[in-house]
């Protein structure tokens, strides 16, 4: 007689085998996108960070509650006037991947080679000479103390306060403004303490559904790996009492089979303090469930079912088993989650973009100017060659026009003489090189409208985020070079198997190509 066990194995089995013909999403929002080889058959452990991971916050609604707290921390404080009351947020202000120049109070972009593109000092945009004078005369060094970089989506009201309050003081107070080095330190500090201290995640936690996005597919993402035979691992910074109110409205009641979230997860740790996990020897302290306190004794096993705070990367692969490349790690923070794993371990990486979406959204909207853009920057390689070829033609001309005047020579232009021959081939490549340099002149300009519109409908004071002028942004490199794979949610993955080989795409060197 078969028994619920069986059954339960049946229905696992039934369950992997239909997501082994499943296909890439048709909407290209939902796809998951591969920097380098994957095989999830290989993946036997997936873990995961929470916020802006599992939990996709409602982007407008937490950015304008952390706003308004670090507004009323820094007046309440640290002194600041209560004028400041006034501000308003301007979501448009920052993106993911600027750096803040602590010293001049500016904020800029770079591209992948860190050349710094747009510049914004408030809401005044530093020109191309400016721009070149502070930034291109010595090499910015990011991990100095005078820079900041803006590398997680929490951080973003943070800058945004920043700028807005170096436009207030610059035009009302100048003479009560701090440095801008301790203005940015301040806003750093007051909204830290706002995550720290519970006023935001009281507020969260007390209405979720204001704030939280309660995805349909999570659960059946999660049951699908766990059917799989993966091992599911909860890792974030998050301390229990607020982990498991999230988790309880992002998971409970979801799914049949799982009466708690707790039951999605093998493991669960909180307080991780990322990225000095992957790199610190903090023992892993038990967790009364009770009260959410931390036990004073390490743990010297991690047990299944059971919830630990702290850790570290090195016990936690001794002692729950696990680690190398068979280790799949997803999260949302560039260096937390994915720079700081990747340089510590063979664990590989998916990194949550939850940007992503109005990314591809708009990439759509765009493609016939993206295709246009394209076929000029064609237009304008052919061009160079022909401008370079009439250019190399005069130049010898005028340099056999000067051996003839050495020698004597007449240069006459008469009749049809060899030299008035070279005289008439000479005016026509003239006038050749300057149509194809009126040609080209006219091609760049319809590019730089094309990018301008583009980018302005992107972001009017950031363009577009993987991009910075003609090259990929900084922030665009780095998730190239830390993430195996991206994409903009973790429930993603359920158009795809949970035995999937993700493969990259070649990537041909310029030589390559054939131009």
């Amino acid at each position: 007689m078969a028994t619920d066990a069986d059954a339960a194995v049946r229905i696992d089995l039934l369950d992997v085998l239909d997501t082994a013909h499943a296909v890439a999403p048709l909407d290209p929002r939902r796809r998951v996108f591969v920097n380098r080889n994957l095989n999830l058959a290989g993946v036997k452990f997936v873990g995961f960070d929470m916020d802006y991971t599992l939990a996709i916050y409602k982007k407008g609604a937490i950015e304008e509650l952390a706003f308004r707290l670090t507004v009323e921390n820094l007046i309440a404080s640290r002194g600041y006037p209560p004028e400041i009351r006034q501000i308003r947020y301007e979501p448009e202000r920052v993106i993911r991947g600027l750096v803040v120049d602590k010293h001049r109070g500016n904020i800029f972009k770079m591209d992948r080679y860190g050349h710094v593109g747009r510049a914004w000092h408030g809401s005044r945009q530093l020109g191309r000479e400016e721009r070149r004078e502070l930034y291109r005369t010595r090499k910015i060094e990011l991990h100095s103390g005078g820079y900041a970089w803006v590398d997680t989506l929490f951080s973003l009201p943070e800058v945004c306060l920043y700028s807005l309050l170096v436009d207030w003081f610059d035009a009302r107070a100048p003479e009560r403004r701090p440095s801008y080095e301790q203005l940015y330190d301040d806003t750093r500090a007051a909204i830290d303490e706002v995550h720290a201290d519970g006023s935001l995640k009281s507020v969260i936690q007390a209405e979720p559904a204001a704030y939280i996005e309660r995805d349909p597919d999570l659960a059946r993402t999660l049951h699908r790996l766990r059917s799989s035979g993966k091992r599911l691992f909860l890792l974030t910074n998050s301390y229990w009492p607020y982990t498991c109110a999230v988790m309880r409205y992002l998971l409970d009641g979801a799914l049949e089979g799982y009466p708690s979230w707790r039951t999605y997860f093998d493991l669960v740790v909180v307080g991780a303090r990322k990225p000095e996990f992957f790199a610190s020897r903090s023992p892993f302290l038990p967790i009364d469930e009770r009260t959410g306190r931390p036990g004073a004794e390490p743990a010297a096993t991690l047990d299944k079912g059971r919830v630990y705070q702290g850790g570290n990367l090195r016990d936690l692969e001794q002692l729950a088993g696990l680690g190398g490349e068979h280790v799949l790690y997803v999260g949302d923070h560039i260096y937390g989650d994915m720079l700081k794993s990747k340089k510590s371990s063979l664990w590989r990486t998916a990194m949550i973009v939850p940007e992503l979406e109005d990314v591809l959204w708009h990439q759509q909207l765009f493609d016939a100017d993206h295709a246009r853009a394209e076929r000029i920057e064609d237009e304008l390689r052919r061009l160079d060659y022909e401008i370079n070829y009439y250019k190399l033609l005069l130049a010898e001309a005028a340099r056999r026009r000067e051996q003839r005047a050495a020698s004597g020579e007449s240069s006459g232009y008469g009749g049809d003489t060899p030299t008035a021959q070279a005289a008439r081939a000479e005016r026509a490549a003239r006038c050749a090189l300057e149509q194809l340099r009126a040609q080209a002149r006219r091609l760049r300009v319809e590019k730089e409208e094309i990018e301008q519109r583009v980018d302005s409908a992107a972001n009017p004071y950031w363009g577009r985020l993987f991009r910075e002028g003609v090259e990929t942004s900084l922030f665009a490199k780095q998730l190239e070079e830390y993430a195996c794979i991206y994409t903009s949610r973790v429930s993603n993955l359920i158009h795809y198997s949970p035995v999937q080989y993700f493969r990259s795409p070649p990537v041909p060197m310029p030589h390559e190509l054939g131009r």
